[in-house]
């Protein structure tokens, strides 16, 4: 009897582990079910946002193209048939914007010290016949990161408006651009000796660069600069780039 009992004991403890091991398998994948659907749907999700941006992407090279070939080809006409050499000099540089434009439109992956000497060289070519002199100054510490496609677009469209502002409402005789680099995050800032208007507030420009600031997950602020006109400060974090010392 005693033997029977124990017997009985011993198959019910076996089948409560039994049933235990089970109900912990079970629970097990269960959650790797779980897993597996919630990492499908971020995979969908993330196929759908690709197509989206490549969608957008398509778009907005039609509407380049299409920006390029008739705006483009009126002010080419316009630089032949000019009334005078002023009127011809600045269809002639509105061209040359218009195809950087288009051309930076399609940026892919930059050194970011590759795309400095790109606006420094851009900036000079601007500036140059004007009364205007340049001045670059950049620290020997700015890193090598790698940008993505987004971030070269974005940092040099930037400074491109920040520059196109300056030589047309600010009327400098100096134009000063300066990059260095503090706590992970680049700081460039462009300043004019000429007008201070507070040209922050308002208009497309102005309003892109803001937008543009903001997709780098950076600041940008308009401000009374040292020498009476306008500084553009920008600061961007460059923890997403890659460094070579990040790569070995």
């Amino acid at each position: 009897m005693v033997t029977a009992m124990a017997a009985a004991l011993v198959v019910a403890a076996a089948s409560g582990a039994v049933a235990l091991a089970l109900l912990l398998r079970l629970r097990r994948l269960r959650g790797e079910q779980l897993a597996r659907e919630a990492e499908l749907e971020r995979a969908f999700g993330a196929r759908q946002a690709l197509e989206r941006a490549q969608a957008e992407a398509r778009e907005r090279d039609r509407i380049y193209r299409d920006l390029h070939d008739d705006v483009g080809a009126r002010l080419l006409d316009l630089v032949y048939m000019a009334p005078d050499e002023a009127t011809a000099t600045r269809a002639r540089e509105a061209l040359q914007h218009l195809r950087a434009l288009v051309a930076s439109s399609r940026r892919p992956p930059a050194r970011l010290l590759e795309l400095l000497e790109e606006v420094r060289a851009e900036a000079a070519r601007r500036v140059a016949g004007r009364p205007v002199e340049l001045l670059w100054q950049q620290a020997p510490d700015v890193p090598d990161v790698t940008l993505d496609g987004a971030q070269t677009l974005h940092l040099g469209r930037i400074v491109r408006e920040a520059v196109t502002n300056a030589l047309k409402h600010g009327r400098p005789t100096r134009l000063r651009v300066r990059a260095d680099v503090a706590a992970d995050h680049l700081l460039l800032d462009i300043t004019d000796d000429g007008e201070f208007a507070g040209r922050g507030e308002g208009g497309t420009g102005t309003e892109s660069m803001q937008e543009r600031a903001a997709q780098l997950h950076g600041t940008i602020a308009w401000k009374e600069g040292t020498w009476g006109g306008t500084k553009v400060a920008l600061r961007v974090p460059l923890v997403n780039a890659i460094t070579d010392r990040a790569i070995s």
